[in-house]
């Protein structure tokens, strides 16, 4: 397999000035155990509560409460392209097939359908809602986002790596409301911040200790009481740029869900799911696949799989993200018991459907009854009118800037892979970049989580197939890095590369995306730093000198040490340049025409041996 690149990988966002039925595809769904006892569905049954979805108005003892949730929206507030905006489906017969996804018009229609005849049902989130976003959000600084989740009737969401690109202040801008600092009102009406609560339990100002926003919320209907507790992943410092986190404090997830669990039982709120922006990997990338298969989890690895065994077991259920995979598993809570967590992929592509049956005698959920499964978001249905009139009014907003052409490509250009096409052609624009403010930059590196979306042939608009527009270069790159130049020792280098596969990185690489001239080859059959073959690198055909200087350009948001790579914050003599963006439509217009595009690269330079 592929070494699959971390979706988490965050910069600081993109800054720019104004100028954005019904069908669901099931899954098979997870279940905890069987049942209710037979006592317990008689009683639920007679006043009208059944295990299913349709619910009377009775006042049984057992309630059943819908839980619909997502994650890692990003912004995605039109439909993806390309692969970011498909999911694979296994079949009955086992083979699989792909399914367009994905577009907050089609988001929309779907939860309001599943919402229709639940009177108990509540919408959460499991973070990273903004920050990496599409033009058409990330343009406004993710107001128009902001404004679909209200539309949407999200409920809560915990805060993720993401929502910290711009530090702080921004964050308690989206939530609170107000024009931005320095950019302004966008439209004539004062942006009025987010109608749901953000969750940052785990995240304290460091002069008061104290979570800078809320650290739980209680979701409340007719006696019945859900506590939500929201954390986002302890190792945020690492993947957000310095600014984005300064003057915070980021505590260890357990801990934190632990203590406001025991706050919430104080205060007689039995019922608790937990929002946590951190995620597993699922053994296939089938959202359907059943990762409880041949045991409770067995299925998934992972950050979140220690995380969940040692959640207190007065946590019922756990709404999960950050690594925009799809699973709906069992993990045993510290006491054994099997307990519901789940993770709806990314970009809006998914929703799950959890039931959590409500005990009002206890207060708790059934455990032994929680079901959940994750759906696909078709775009079969009917667009919801109201995302349509708002995606409308900020694209009209947008288009002056997003429509301009900046370059052509003769075929989709993917970013799939160990090294993917696209990571090869962002870094030959900034080697290229690079040599342009000295001549004798030798070499490129970018970060496989800076980039956001492939470069798809198909014309996102009125364009003509084949032009990249710059609103398309801006979904792909959509943050404000820019493209700085350093210089390391040959010994340097070898240590960057092998920090793909070692310390932060051993147990889910970081493979970096490297410039032409640059070989080596990956061999995952070993384990930690050996998976690079330290004498297979070459550079224009030579062995690097260990102690001969290169200058190589990248991100700054890797310059800095970003994404587990401390070596590359130790270079001399930094040139900073221009942004990121800039270097990739500079290259994209050079080296274009319509009459002759860009092929994509043949993505040869990293050979992998499994």
């Amino acid at each position: 397999m592929p070494v699959t690149a971390q979706p988490h990988q965050s910069r600081r966002r993109r800054r720019r000035g104004v100028l954005l039925a019904a069908a669901t595809v099931v899954t098979a769904g997870a279940l905890a155990a069987a049942a209710l006892p037979a006592s317990a569905n008689a009683d639920a049954n007679r006043h009208g509560h059944g295990n299913g979805h349709g619910h009377g108005h009775g006042q049984g003892r057992y309630q059943d409460v819908q839980l619909l949730s997502f994650n890692d929206l990003h912004g995605n507030l039109e439909p993806p392209a390309g692969s970011s905006g498909r999911v694979t489906e296994v079949q009955p017969d086992g083979t699989t097939k792909t399914v367009d996804a994905g577009g907050v018009e089609y988001l929309a229609t779907h939860l309001r359908e599943a919402r229709k005849g639940n009177r108990y049902s509540v919408t959460a989130a499991g973070g990273d809602m903004v920050g990496a976003s599409p033009l058409l959000s990330g343009l406004f600084h993710d107001e128009p986002t902001i404004e679909a989740l209200n539309q949407l009737d999200l409920d809560v969401t915990s805060v993720g790596n993401h929502e910290f690109d711009e530090g702080a202040r921004e964050l308690a801008r989206l939530q609170k409301g107000g024009c931005h600092p320095t950019e302004g009102c966008y439209t004539d009406k004062r942006f009025k911040g987010a109608d749901f609560p953000y969750l940052a339990a785990n995240v304290l100002d460091e002069k008061t200790r104290k979570p800078i926003l809320k650290p739980y919320w209680v979701w409340k209907k007719s006696g019945v009481k859900v506590g939500f507790i929201g954390v986002t992943l302890e190792g945020t410092p690492d993947i957000v740029s310095a600014e984005g986190v300064k003057g915070l404090a980021f505590k260890d997830e357990v801990e934190t869900i632990n203590k406001y669990a025991k706050e919430l039982q104080r205060q007689g709120v039995k019922s608790i799911v937990a929002l946590i922006h951190e995620g597993g990997f699922p053994a296939s990338t089938s959202y359907n696949y059943d990762c409880d298969a041949p045991g409770a989890g067995d299925g998934v690895s992972g950050p979140i799989v220690d995380i969940a065994k040692n959640i207190t077991p007065q946590v019922d259920a756990l709404v999960t993200g950050h690594t925009h995979n799809a699973y709906v598993c069992t993990i045993p809570d510290p006491a054994g018991k099997p307990r519901m967590v789940t993770s709806a992929a990314s970009f809006g592509r998914l929703y799950t459907d959890t039931t959590l049956t409500y005990d009002r005698r206890t207060g708790d959920i059934a455990r032994t009854s929680v079901k959940s499964a994750n759906h696909v978001v078709t775009r079969d249905v009917p667009k919801a009118p109201d995302m349509t009139r708002l995606i409308d009014k900020w694209g009209t907003l947008a288009a002056p800037i997003g429509n301009r052409p900046v370059g052509h490509i003769s075929a989709d250009i993917s970013r799939d892979g160990t090294e993917s096409p696209l990571g090869d052609l962002i870094a030959d624009a900034q080697l290229a970049y690079g040599r342009s403010q000295d001549p004798e930059t030798d070499l490129a590196l970018m970060n496989p989580g800076g980039i956001r979306a492939p470069l798809t042939y198909a014309a996102s608009g009125a364009e003509g197939d084949g032009v990249v527009t710059y609103a398309e270069g801006f979904t792909v790159q959509p943050f404000a890095n820019t493209v700085n130049l350093k210089d390391y020792t040959g010994a340097q280098l070898v240590q960057v590369l092998k920090e793909q596969v070692s310390g932060p990185n051993e147990a889910a690489p970081k493979i970096l995306q490297i410039s032409s001239g640059l070989t080596y080859t990956l061999d995952l059959t070993k384990t930690g730093a050996d998976r690079v073959v330290a004498d297979s690198i070459r550079l224009n055909g030579a062995p690097l000198d260990p102690s001969a200087t290169y200058r190589v350009a990248s991100n700054s948001f890797l310059a800095g040490g970003g994404d587990g790579f401390p070596t590359l914050n130790q270079g001399a003599n930094e040139l900073v340049g221009a942004d990121d963006l800039a270097a990739l439509e500079q290259y994209l217009t050079a080296n274009s025409s319509a009459a002759d595009p860009i092929e994509p690269p043949a993505a040869d330079r990293i050979t992998v041996v499994q």
